[in-house]
């Protein structure tokens, strides 16, 4: 006799668990055998095939293609408003929807009666202003079949939409696209698993609808009469030719669920490049940028460049003539101005919850806890929604639409404002070649590397020509090698935009390379707006020193030197007034680190434990931790630590002169 296993994931299963379970299942299985063995197989083609069962079945097929008709017509828009959209009464929205789920269909059929029957609310007006009366009519079969499974498509599709991120609709209205239009060319398409699946359920529910139907249309023979129905009514004639109705319906139930495959409840919609695995090696053909400005693959000329690529500043394409001041005054959560004349790059840095991200979701209008009062050149764009504002993002996913090429991506701006299908296309191949990646213009973004996605996110925000170009770390995802080469490419393209730019980045050298001013935030508020030598050379925030591999001491100046804020005391060379408060910087490679206590000039010395050592290109930075001053980072050669002997948790003195503490007040 063969034993049967059953395999968990975990521990055993307890037979307290596995019982009930088999029992459950046998349950549910045991009436479908029921169906299957007490069917008459020989006559099942004379049962099916009868008069009666064929009107029935041609009438259920009508009824249930107008009810899923009306339910996309109608569910669709709902299940938008619910998973998009905040508004009083949701909650009360949404258990309407889920109660003809657990309304008894009879009951449901009393309600439609009421609503819509002769003596209901609406019924008398429907019948004497377009004489319709719905009750004992083919029509009035459509409504109880839509009212009983139009919830089974808005559940299925709000969960989609849910899971669907915003980063992409806010894109497309970025680039130009009107509320109406991203919903047809983004969001649709995007969650055609979700909709699809919706659909089928909405329909086979529909195809067995019986209890609201017969109780609000009749059973009336080639009008209302539909298979459930005729199941019903051969029961009591035909037992024979009822089972062989009621395993045609279960098998066109089956066939739905199989095709379904568990899309219902295991489905999503957001399939963005970064959420699996691309099919291609990252970005072995990065651009560079020639001396002209024309983007080039390394080691040659990209296979489909446009034939007038090179000519030009920008690689043949014409430079905007527009040229766009920035202007915006910012409330809320963040409280700054900023003003940029054209052609200026600003990076945006600080700390997590500065509110870097939130400063460009004001500016484009997408959030409510900053608002900006914004000018792009004469232009005041505050009250202008955001597809119309001529502000274009690209965050940091880059948030291509998975459905669209590389090539229909970067014509969506252009097409969004009204540009003809052939020019919109022929001017994003151009952009997609002056950042060497024309060669993947008929390809989705999950066949392109995370540097060609980022590349054609770029191209698809400059194609659109907008006034101000908001990037969100565009570059985070790279890997060292690309980072480098697409920043050069970047730099080169920003040199010859109209409009103005700001990038939020951690990484110092994207702020330094890319970047006329750099604007430090922390806490919604700005602390720093300066060239990037000059913040380099006196930031202001602790968190800008460390970004810059510097440390970073907030005190308060005392007659005994400077009191710091994580304790411990720092003597320095040009004391600032007492009471004012400064921030020390102290350059790592000023750091001397000892084994003995050090005698001599250093005025600073501290015990303390090496904790951690790092690679740092040809030199080596190693975090001290001491109970006399806060966390110290030296920097040291090889040569030097392997000369003390420098390891985790060896004791060493560290000390710092005077003269190498730079004060910023702050």
């Amino acid at each position: 006799m063969r034993r049967i296993r059953i395999r968990t994931r975990g521990p055993g299963a307890p037979v307290a668990l596995v019982v009930p379970a088999v029992l459950a299942i046998a349950f549910l299985l045991l009436p479908l055998i029921g169906i299957l063995a007490r069917t008459s197989w020989g006559e099942l083609g004379t049962h099916l095939t009868s008069p009666g069962v064929v009107e029935a079945l041609r009438l259920s097929l009508l009824v249930s293609f107008w009810a899923l008709g009306l339910s996309l017509l109608l569910g669709v828009p709902l299940a938008w408003l619910l998973a998009r959209v905040r508004f009083p009464g949701k909650t009360l929205v949404r258990s309407l929807v889920l109660l003809p789920m657990v309304l008894p269909p009879t009951v449901g059929g009393v309600a439609l009666l009421l609503g819509f029957g002769r003596r209901g609310l609406l019924g008398p007006w429907l019948e004497d202003t377009f004489g319709i009366t719905l009750p004992f009519h083919t029509s009035g079969a459509v409504v109880a079949a839509t009212f009983v499974a139009m919830p089974f498509l808005i559940i299925s599709l709000e969960g989609t939409l849910a899971g669907l991120r915003p980063a992409y609709e806010e894109t497309a209205a970025s680039l130009g696209a009107s509320p109406v239009r991203v919903f047809l060319t983004v969001t649709l398409p995007m969650v055609a698993p979700g909709l699809a699946a919706g659909a089928a359920l909405t329909w086979a529910r529909a195809l067995g609808e019986f209890g609201a139907t017969i109780t609000f249309a009749g059973n009336l023979p080639g009008t209302t009469q539909t298979l459930p129905l005729q199941v019903y009514l051969l029961l009591q004639d035909s037992p024979e030719a009822a089972t062989s109705v009621s395993l045609l319906l279960l098998a066109i139930a089956m066939a739905v669920l199989i095709a379904l495959r568990g899309r219902w409840t295991g489905g999503t919609a957001d399939r963005s490049p970064g959420s699996g695995r691309n099919l291609v090696p990252d970005d072995t053909e990065a651009p560079t940028v020639d001396p002209a400005g024309g983007a080039r693959p390394l080691g040659g000329t990209a296979p489909d460049a446009a034939p007038d690529a090179g000519k030009g500043p920008v690689g043949g394409a014409p430079v905007p003539s527009e040229r766009w001041r920035l202007h915006a005054d910012v409330t809320g959560f963040n409280r700054l101005t900023l003003d940029a004349g054209p052609g200026t790059t600003i990076a945006v840095v600080g700390p997590n919850g500065a509110g870097k991200t939130t400063l460009l979701r004001a500016l484009l209008g997408l959030t409510p806890r900053a608002h900006a009062e914004l000018r792009l050149g004469d232009l005041d764009v505050t009250s202008l929604p955001p597809h119309r504002r001529g502000v274009a993002w690209v965050p940091q996913n880059g948030a291509l639409f998975p459905h669209l090429s590389a090539l229909a991506n970067t014509a969506y701006g252009l097409r969004a404002h009204g540009v003809r299908r052939a020019e919109a296309r022929r001017s994003a191949q151009e952009w997609l070649d002056r950042l060497g990646v024309g060669h993947l213009a008929h390809r989705k973004p999950h066949q392109v590397s995370g540097g060609q996605a980022q590349r054609v996110a770029l191209a698809r925000a400059l194609a659109a020509r907008p006034r101000l170009l908001l990037l969100d770390e565009p570059l985070a995802a790279l890997d060292q090698t690309t980072r480098a080469r697409v920043r050069h490419t970047l730099r080169g393209h920003l040199d010859g935009f109209g409009g103005v730019c700001l990038i939020v980045t951690h990484d110092p050298v994207e702020a330094v390379s890319l970047a006329d001013r750099v604007l430090v935030l922390d806490g919604g508020r700005m602390l720093q707006d300066a060239p990037p030598t000059e913040v380099t050379r006196h930031p202001r925030s602790p968190w800008v020193a460390r970004m810059l591999g510097r440390n970073a001491w907030t005190g308060t100046s005392g007659p005994d030197g400077l009191r710091l804020a994580d304790g411990g005391r720092l003597v320095v060379a040009e004391p600032p007034a007492d009471g004012e408060r400064v921030l020390a910087i102290i350059a790592p490679e000023a750091v001397s680190v000892h084994l003995e206590r050090p005698g001599g000039s250093p005025r600073n010395v501290w015990r303390g434990t090496v904790r951690e050592i790092t690679a740092l290109g040809s030199r080596l930075r190693v975090l001290i931790t001491s109970d006399e001053a806060p966390d110290l980072i030296a920097e040291i050669t090889p040569g030097a630590a392997a000369e003390l002997g420098l390891a985790e948790g060896v004791s060493v003195w560290t000390s710092v002169k005077a003269t190498e503490v730079t004060l910023v007040p702050l």
